[in-house]
């Protein structure tokens, strides 16, 4: 199962809490329920041993599994998200901060794909080279996955 967090839910709680909540969200949809977790790095809050492993997706193949499952479903949204948002060229850099990512975002600004706890997004911002931040609503962006 696959749990995500949007953008806006990752500027309100950070990126870190916001994985745990993508993670929380992908053990939820499971079905029969699990009784054991692998995770990469961190622990989530929830009534079910887990074992957190530093660098899990290069020491553990379900972990690894897990991440690429993550990725392949990060990438499908963000090919989807480029019939949105074309200028961003979403469906090539995946959101990633390339040099075409970061033109588009100071020639038409933030999306409410945008984190703006992110840097380059918030500077863009404080420095009033895009001043449009109150159109921007919260949107639904899978910009945080998680598999269980």
């Amino acid at each position: 199962a696959i749990g995500a967090a949007d953008a806006y839910e990752i500027d309100r709680i950070n990126i870190l809490q916001a994985s745990r909540l993508a993670m929380r969200r992908a053990v939820s949809k499971l079905s029969p329920a699990c009784d054991y977790l692998l995770i990469d790095a961190v622990s989530v809050d929830l009534p079910v041993a887990q074992q957190s492993i530093i660098h899990g997706d290069s020491l553990c193949q379900c972990i690894a599994a897990a991440s690429i499952l993550a990725k392949t479903a990060r990438d499908q949204c963000m090919r989807e998200w480029d019939q949105v948002f074309p200028e961003f060229g979403l469906a090539r850099n995946k959101g990633y901060g390339t040099d075409e990512h970061y033109r588009a975002l100071r020639a038409h600004g933030p999306t409410r794909l945008h984190r703006f706890s992110f840097e380059p997004v918030r500077l863009l911002c404080q420095l009033e080279l895009w001043t449009g931040y109150d159109q921007i609503s919260a949107g639904s962006s899978a910009t945080v996955n998680a598999t269980a």
